[in-house]
């Protein structure tokens, strides 16, 4: 993934306007450090930070269709582009990028196919045949993104508030899920599962059928043309992701390249009980296994840094935060540039404490929706800017949109804890994560 600032419709085609668009995209540089560029029609300016994960040689942006006349800047990872090619046999790729099937796609079929796509992502979409624009977001909301309006009129775009705070009269959140067009002018909903709707599931639970999807999950995000890990704190969430990545790591590109060696990362306090666990899972998955240590006083002079990069006042944020900011740090510089991590279970499963108290499967199903659609604002927000903050992608199987689909057509009574508590009883002793 990277870094996109698009300006659009601007009234501006100058010199002086083209420096200012360079400047403001150079906000974004840590979000892409391997190579950045602009590309200028007219008035509209797509500009990117490339951090390089598949295709490293010949992927920078922004893409073009085959005569140039559809440009594209992305930050994504798109899962299935191979088969996606495979759909488009009339059509030159000019990259190997996985990104690259966007513009392709738009040639086919319009504005109506993103839910094609499998994946995460946030592009900028510029037809120069008539100057109209698209722009859309992931169905969770995994990558980050925010538009804004200038005082004459001009839309813009940036993967951070930083790229538009100072040039724009109003700023806001993209929503997940959504696709703003320009011949609209508005905002349409192109993501809209079952579940969204908060009505009851009835489907019983099937310990398989949600087993294949998570590991489905997992595995499609083995993609990658770079050296990468997962981060382990020891818990039920991280360690299901470590055990299944490196139970299918051999049979991937990645092993290849890399070793079958799964690397595995932690960080805690002197004598934190994640340390220890983290510890345990990783002798126990036969992970190469790094700790990392940090003080009280590091976090706290890490904390205006932290609230620079994420770019938001939420306490509980800014706390969960501080630690995965200083370990992306030390990730990067063993020469990682991608993980693999286990946010979004808790919301999805109800997982968090004050589910226990859920007075009946209603309620409980309807706060797992509500969490889930607020995820961009707290975990989504902090895996994506804490790891981006020094040039590192992290990856949440979680938040896959198939594995989604399938957790949340579950009779949420058997997510509830009595439920749980009766089915470990019987069936732990059968249990096996690796």
């Amino acid at each position: 993934m990277c870094g996109i600032l698009a300006v659009l419709g601007c009234s501006d085609s100058s010199q002086a306007k083209r420096v200012r668009v360079l400047e403001l995209s150079r906000r974004l540089k840590h979000r892409g450090p391997d190579w950045s560029g602009l590309h200028q029609y007219g008035d509209n300016y797509l500009a990117h930070q490339r951090l390089a994960i598949v295709d490293p040689a010949s992927g920078d942006q922004p893409l073009f269709n085959e005569d140039k006349t559809v440009v594209v800047t992305v930050n994504g990872e798109i899962y299935n582009h191979e088969e996606l090619r495979k759909q488009l046999p009339n059509h030159t790729f000019r990259t190997g990028s996985d990104c690259d099937v966007i513009a392709h796609l738009y040639e086919e079929h319009g504005e109506n196919f993103m839910d094609m796509l499998d994946g995460i992502f946030s592009f900028v979409l510029l037809d120069t045949r008539d100057n109209s624009f698209i722009v859309a977001r992931d169905a969770i909301g995994v990558t980050s993104l925010y538009i804004g309006w200038g005082l004459d009129g001009s839309v813009w775009i940036s993967s951070e508030l930083k790229g538009l705070n100072d040039d724009c009269e109003h700023f806001e959140s993209f929503p997940p899920g959504h696709l703003y067009s320009s011949k609209e002018r508005a905002f349409r909903r192109w993501y809209n599962p079952p579940w969204f709707s908060e009505a009851i599931p009835s489907a019983p639970y099937d310990p398989l059928a949600l087993r294949h999807a998570f590991e489905k999950a997992v595995v499609k995000r083995l993609m990658t043309d770079v050296p990468f890990g997962v981060l382990l704190s020891g818990g039920l969430d991280s360690s299901l992701v470590a055990a299944v990545t490196a139970r299918y790591l051999a049979g991937t590109k990645a092993a290849k390249q890399w070793g079958t060696k799964l690397h595995s990362f932690c960080v805690g306090l002197e004598g934190a009980p994640d340390l220890k666990a983290a510890k345990e899972v990783a002798e126990y998955i036969g992970t190469v296994h790094h700790e990392f240590h940090y003080t009280v006083q590091d976090g706290i002079d890490a904390i205006e840094d932290v609230i620079y990069h994420i770019e938001t006042y939420d306490v509980t944020t800014i706390r969960a935060s501080i630690p995965m900011f200083l370990m992306s740090r030390k990730i990067k510089s063993l020469g990682v540039k991608m993980v693999i991590s286990g946010e979004g279970s808790d919301e999805i499963f109800g997982g968090y404490l004050y589910f226990h108290k859920a007075p009946n499967k209603e309620e409980f199903h309807q706060e797992t929706c509500r969490k889930i659609k607020a995820l961009h604002k707290y975990d989504c927000l902090r895996a994506n800017k804490s790891t981006f903050a020094w040039g590192l992608e992290a990856r949440v199987p979680f938040l896959d949109k198939e594995f989604i689909r399938v957790a949340m057509n579950i009779d949420p009574e058997c997510k509830m804890v009595w439920i749980q508590n009766i089915a470990m009883h019987h069936h732990l002793k059968n249990v096996t994560f690796y």
